[in-house]
């Protein structure tokens, strides 16, 4: 039998966007391979619609998928787990239930919330899961009124390792169901930022809509002052403090907790170092996609599920050809695409390394979202 169809042991660390896109790649063009999927958990969670739980649109049950079958379907071996380190001399992954022996490994575990800044507790992170999005949604329905502040952060070491994408969805979003339920008056709804141009990774134009629109709901702003800390009733900034009866912050983003005692590169931001082909800097067979890693490219490519996949198509490619012996090739665009999502319609903006571009608030494109989100967990149902 030649190297090139030996049956090999491929890992994959994590259950999310980029993990299960290159199970379905690795599955497609390597059908000898062994797949094995270490998480903690065996399901998939939508994390792009976690901004409609708190208002109703959806609950827990619709964006948590069990992934049983569909690893059945694709022939995958499921460790619950959760990565600890390496051993690379050895080929082994080490995990809280014992090593696990790899031939090639695609880290794709995901990141974590920074949560450096003083009283981050007194916050709740939309994208912090299921449990946090469920959290916002019971204050939110406890309230008849107040004052809710939305913001977003960074990582200090990394500026662009942020998501503040839902921040603005959660915003507007919560001001459309408000109205609906006539109590917007109520309601002061504020926007704290660092940046005077947040949401400046979007483009020029999205930014000046976005602020646009922010001031058409009538959203005080309070720009262009570094966050010093959280508390109980209110966000202290350079500035003088903003008060506040629910904060609703998004941290900025680093590596898994497992990072550090990987023995792998890191960047200085805490992520998986990795070359344009998704390759981690200095190893062999070990690589890595989504929000895991920090790539080289423009410093607005973003940190969400579209490049997550884009990442893990490529790193799927190249890992295959590293199996053969052949040197990496595959490289992925960057390219930022989303739907601005306000509940009852959306912005579209786009952006990759040669234009950017946005289309302004439709109706039509918060159904295109849900339409996006049933046809892309199509695969895993069932």
């Amino acid at each position: 039998m030649t190297a090139a169809r030996a049956r090999r042991r491929i890992v994959i660390v994590g259950a999310g966007f980029a993990a299960l896109t290159a199970v379905r790649r690795l599955r497609r063009r390597a059908p000898q391979h062994a797949i094995i999927v270490v998480a903690p958990r065996a399901e998939f969670v939508y994390q792009p619609s976690l901004i409609w739980l708190p208002t109703g649109l959806r609950r827990a049950s619709d964006l948590v998928l069990p992934l049983q079958r569909f690893f059945a379907r694709q022939r995958v071996e499921f460790i619950a787990a959760r990565a600890t380190g390496l051993d690379r001399e050895r080929r082994l992954l080490l995990t809280d239930d014992g090593p696990v022996e790899y031939d090639a490994l695609l880290i794709a575990s995901g990141g974590r919330l920074l949560k450096s800044l003083p009283g981050i507790e007194h916050a709740l992170p939309i994208c912090g899961g299921i449990a946090a999005a469920e959290a916002i949604g019971e204050r939110l329905a406890a309230m008849t009124g107040g004052r809710i502040v939305f913001g977003f952060g960074a990582n200090p070491k990394q500026p662009a390792a942020m998501r503040g994408g839902p921040i603005f969805e959660l915003l507007f979003g919560i001001d459309t169901w408000l109205r609906r339920r006539r109590l917007r008056d109520r309601f002061t709804l504020a926007f704290v930022n660092a940046a005077s141009e947040p949401g400046k990774r979007l483009g020029d134009r999205a930014v000046q809509a976005l602020l646009a629109e922010m001031k058409r709901r009538d959203v005080e702003l309070h720009l262009g002052q570094p966050i010093q800390r959280f508390d109980a009733d209110g966000v202290e900034t350079a500035a003088g403090r903003v008060p506040a009866d629910l904060i609703l912050f998004m941290p900025g983003l680093t590596g898994p907790d497992w990072a550090g005692a990987s023995g792998l590169p890191l960047s200085d931001g805490g992520f998986f170092d990795a070359d344009p082909f998704g390759r981690v800097n200095g190893t062999e067979r070990i690589f890595v996609a989504g929000d895991a890693g920090s790539f080289p490219g423009p410093d607005w490519a973003p940190k969400q599920a579209h490049m997550a996949d884009l990442q893990a198509r490529a790193a799927a490619d190249n890992l295959l050809r590293s199996l053969d012996g052949e040197s990496p090739s595959a490289r992925f665009r960057h390219e930022l695409i989303c739907i601005v999502d306000a509940l009852d319609s959306g912005m579209l903006v786009y952006r990759d390394e040669r234009r950017a571009w946005m289309l302004p608030r439709l109706r039509l494109f918060h159904w295109l979202k849900r339409a996006f989100e049933w046809n892309y967990l199509r695969p895993y149902r069932g």
